[in-house]
């Protein structure tokens, strides 16, 4: 009977490409908590278990505050590689798909295609083929994307490993082939061992056992030094590989010889346990066959010991069907079907049907009273086996098919995307200039707008300037004929009438003299009148003159009048108005006006102050009131506070607003003359 190794030995084919190497730490001076030493020790297989998690934490707990950069990305592979030399590969597919993520952030299309041959690893440990199989051939058209023909050989040889698991052996050889054929001419000795590796289990299940060792034999003549200070155990491999093969055709002392050769290898048990434990079994059985009991059971047991530890669920289902051969021929039926009892347990634990099949015929053969029970078994296994090969070579197919076509699709799609990008790209620009072009358009007819509004400001200024030195005018007339009235005649008449009085002071008559002396008084009282009368009417028409103060104070006036808010003015005196061009003069004069209808509207104000003075080349004006105040940044954008904003800056001058909540509100209108 075949002992059911050549799932395991899927390991052991994967075992010298992959680049989850076990390396051990060296002595070497490295400082103090740097990420190398973790890495490192984390590394390390001297170390307990515990320690070595502790270091990948430390690693980790380094590698996480980086940024997402090439050194990012390989020390995230580095964390990979620990944690699956660790077995926690949960962590290790927690990191991997961490990878594949990052690397896409930043288009790094090669460490995408080497996280997916990752991720292929962990699906593959999984015992999930489809998965496997998916992520292997990503990868491999992401290595053809790049052109990487190394990479790619070594996708294809993971792909023809699943085939082979799954027994779609034709699939598998052609896949090999397609392989060899890629790398002729290439110096990549271990895609060309494991090529030749592969071949040979290929054709053993195949039963064409002399194309079996040939190709062995290739494998053990392609290892070079590079693939021997390895720790695949490459020789160790091929000579259990060929034991194997010797044992199919029944040739048990040439099977015998080369499991020694493998076993005499240097380390084999430190690199490689699972093959070491493989090696025993394999010798066991051929000394078994050869009816050699020296070192039996012992042999059996210590490589069940050994797969037991490494939980190698098909390795310990063959040690146990062997063991089960081997007391059934000593005749201790009891244990026989002790051991084949566990082995059928495992295997349909594990549902690994070929196992089931393999447990079921010793089974059979220890407990001969049940054989009809576990024949229909076998053969209704065998059946779903059988419907399962057919189909496994479609499924990989279909695989490979729907991923070439979703890259297709996503090509179109990347396509259609960049055109759409582009087209969205033109519409953009396009929209952008007809928005400059618009907005300069509005720009301007605002600008134009605000150019006329300036003019019909000062047109406004100048009528009302106008009609005011009109009425001033008739006024200043008549004052000063009145003024001349008076002076002319009326003081010219007092002027003979005191003459004439004095005349008359001549006489002694005591009371003429008193009564013209209270008529001179009088009359210098009336002439002292009369001069203040016309000095006053005189210094009034040169106040007149300055006509904004007076539109100023209409202005003021009429908000006494029509408001009962106590209003205070106080206007500078020192302000040469004349000197002040009537473009600033009519923004003042607005400014007021809004601030003392935005007063009257809102503040609820007691008292009102207006107060414009002169401050070296400075004209201020402020308005200050009493008011409920409010928030100046909510009301920001009013209309109000930015006209004065805009007037103020019209006139080259600021305008601060300060408002204080229930305390009232400060404008200061700061304005520079030159």
């Amino acid at each position: 009977m075949k002992p059911i190794f050549y799932i395991i030995l899927l390991f052991l084919i994967l075992g010298v490409s992959c680049t989850k190497k076990k390396t051990v730490a060296k002595n070497k001076t490295i400082p103090k908590d740097s990420l190398e030493i973790f890495f490192s020790l984390a590394n390390n297989f001297d170390l307990s278990l515990d320690q070595r998690q502790q270091y990948i934490q430390k690693a980790s707990a380094i590698v996480n505050r980086q940024n997402n950069d090439s050194v990012y990305r390989t020390n995230l592979f580095k964390i990979a590689n620990r944690y699956y030399n660790l077995d926690r590969f949960e962590d290790y597919k927690k990191t991997v798909t961490l990878i594949i993520k990052k690397s896409g952030a930043k288009q790094d299309n090669n460490s995408i295609a080497k996280g997916s041959v990752y991720l292929g690893d962990y699906f593959l440990l999984k015992e999930r083929s489809d998965s496997a199989f998916y992520y292997y051939n990503k990868a491999e058209n992401k290595y053809l994307e790049l052109n990487d023909t190394y990479n790619v050989a070594l996708t294809i040889l993971n792909k023809a490993t699943l085939q082979y698991m799954e027994s779609d052996f034709l699939g598998a050889e052609i896949a090999v082939f397609k392989v060899l054929k890629i790398i002729k001419n290439k110096n990549f000795n271990d895609i060309w061992y494991n090529s030749y590796n592969l071949l040979g289990q290929i054709y053993n299940e195949l039963e064409d056992y002399n194309n079996a060792i040939a190709y062995h034999n290739k494998a053990l003549s392609s290892i070079d030094d590079k693939l021997m200070n390895s720790f695949a155990q490459p020789k160790a491999t091929s000579y259990n590989n060929i034991g194997f093969v010797y044992q199919n055709k029944k040739m048990f002392p040439e099977a015998k010889t080369y499991f020694e050769k493998g076993l005499k290898q240097k380390n084999v048990f430190k690199d490689k346990p699972a093959l070491f434990a493989m090696l025993l079994n394999n010798l066991a059985y051929s000394k078994f066959q050869l009816k050699e009991n020296k070192g039996l059971p012992q042999l059996f047991f210590q490589s069940l010991q050994i797969r037991d530890s490494l939980q190698i669920t098909t390795g310990i289902i063959a040690s146990k069907i062997n063991i089960s051969e081997y007391f059934l021929s000593k005749r201790d039926t009891l244990r026989a079907l002790q051991y084949a009892n566990e082995a059928l347990y495992l295997s349909k634990k594990a549902n690994n049907s070929r196992s089931i099949l393999n447990t079921l015929k010793q089974v059979s053969l220890v407990d001969p009273k049940n054989t009809s029970k576990y024949t229909k078994e076998y053969i209704l296994i065998s059946e779903k086996l059988q419907k399962s090969d057919r189909a496994i070579g479609n499924k990989f197919s279909r695989i490979e098919y729907e991923t070439e076509e979703v890259i297709e699709k996503n090509d179109y799609l990347t396509t259609k995307n960049r055109n759409l990008l582009y087209g969205l790209i033109s519409f953009g620009v396009v929209a952008l200039l007809l928005y400059l072009v618009l907005n300069q358009r509005n720009r301007n007819k605002v600008l134009l707008y605000k150019q006329r509004q300036q003019k019909a400001n000062e047109d406004i200024y100048n009528l009302m300037i106008s009609q005011q030195s009109t009425i001033d005018l008739g006024r200043v007339k008549e004052k000063k004929r009145v003024a001349q009235e008076l002076h002319d005649g009326v003081l010219g008449r007092i002027f003979g009438l005191r003459i004439n009085l004095d005349t008359l002071n001549q006489f002694d008559d005591s009371n003429a003299i008193e009564k013209r002396n209270e008529y001179l008084v009088e009359l210098r009282n009336i002439e002292q009148d009369l001069r203040e009368i016309s000095h006053d009417l005189s210094r009034e028409n040169k106040e007149l003159i300055n006509n904004f103060v007076v539109i100023l104070h209409n202005l003021l006036e009429e908000q006494r009048k029509t408001f009962s808010t106590n209003l205070h003015a106080s206007i500078d005196n020192a302000i040469d108005w004349d000197a002040i061009s009537n473009s600033i003069k009519i923004n003042i004069y607005r400014i007021v006006q809004e601030s003392l209808q935005n007063i009257n509207k809102y503040a609820h104000a007691n008292s009102i102050h207006v107060k414009c003075l002169k401050n070296q080349d400075q004209l201020i004006l402020e308005i200050i009131d009493d008011g409920i105040g409010f928030n100046t940044i909510k009301a920001k954008k009013g209309i109000g506070l930015q006209n004065i904003r805009s007037r103020a800056l019209d006139c080259n001058g600021t305008a601060i607003i300060n408002s204080i909540i229930s305390k009232g509100t400060h404008i200061t209108i700061t304005i520079h003359l030159v």
